[in-house]
C-alpha cells in the first residue's frame, strides 16, 4: 500500500551545475555516524553501498562513477533511524544543501517509488531500488544459516522468498517490480548479491 505521507511531491532534485560534486568518504561516514545509531541499519546501508559499487564496477564504469553509486547506496536510508516520518526528505535536503550531484540525490529519492512518489529512471535509480530490499533479505537468510553466505544458492533464497513469514517486512512486490524495471532476472540479481555481499566493508 502506498504511504502518501512520505511522498516528496517533486521530481527534480539538486542543481545540474553540481554535477560531479560528491561527499568525501570521511564526510559521508561522518554523516552516517551522526544520524544513524542503529547498527543493523548501518550494516544494511554499507551492504547496499558495496553492491552498488560492485555493479558499477561490473559494468566497467570509471572509478568516479563507481563512487557516486557507492554514495547513493551508503546514504539512501540515512534519515530513517531518527526521522522516519521525514524519510527520505531529510537526507535529500541535506545533500542539496551540500551541493551534491543531483544524480546521487535522485537515486535516493526514487529507491522506493511507492513510498516517495518518484519513479526510478536512470540505471543508478533502478539498481538502488533493486538492491535495497534484496540485500536485506539475503542478509537475513545468511544469518539463519550456520555457514552464512558460504554455499548459499539462488534456489534457497527463492524458497525463502515464497515463505511470507520469513523476513516478512521485506516487500516481495518491490523485489519483483525492481527486477522487471531493471530488466534483470531475479535469479541474476540474487546471484550477484550472494556473490558480492559477504565482502562488504562494514567499518
Amino acid at each position: 500500500m502506498e504511504n502518501h505521507s512520505l511522498f516528496l511531491n517533486r521530481s527534480e532534485f539538486g542543481d545540474p551545475k553540481n554535477h560531479g560534486n560528491v561527499l568525501s568518504i570521511q564526510d559521508a561516514k561522518g554523516l552516517l555516524d551522526d544520524w544513524v545509531k542503529n547498527e543493523k541499519l548501518k550494516v544494511h546501508m554499507k551492504q547496499v553501498a558495496h553492491l552498488m559499487k560492485k555493479w558499477a564496477e561490473f559494468k566497467g564504469y570509471p572509478d568516479q562513477i563507481q563512487y557516486k553509486w557507492y554514495l547513493a547506496g551508503l546514504l539512501h536510508d540515512a534519515d530513517w533511524d531518527q526521522w522516519p516520518d521525514q524519510h527520505c526528505k531529510k537526507i535529500i535536503e541535506e545533500l542539496e544543501s551540500r551541493s551534491i550531484d543531483p544524480e546521487i540525490i535522485r537515486a535516493i529519492a526514487s529507491h522506493g517509488h511507492r513510498y516517495f512518489g518518484v519513479e526510478p529512471v536512470s540505471e543508478m535509480d533502478k539498481m538502488l531500488y533493486a538492491f535495497d530490499e534484496l540485500s536485506g533479505f539475503v542478509h537475513a537468510y545468511s544469518l539463519m544459516r550456520p555457514e552464512g553466505y558460504q554455499g548459499m544458492e539462488v534456489k534457497g533464497v527463492k524458497k525463502r522468498l515464497k515463505d511470507k513469514t520469513f523476513a516478512a517486512q521485506v516487500s516481495r512486490e518491490d523485489i519483483s517490480d525492481a527486477s522487471e524495471r531493471a530488466a534483470i532476472s531475479p535469479e541474476e540479481l540474487i546471484q550477484f548479491v550472494i556473490s558480492n555481499q559477504a565482502d562488504a566493508d562494514l567499518n
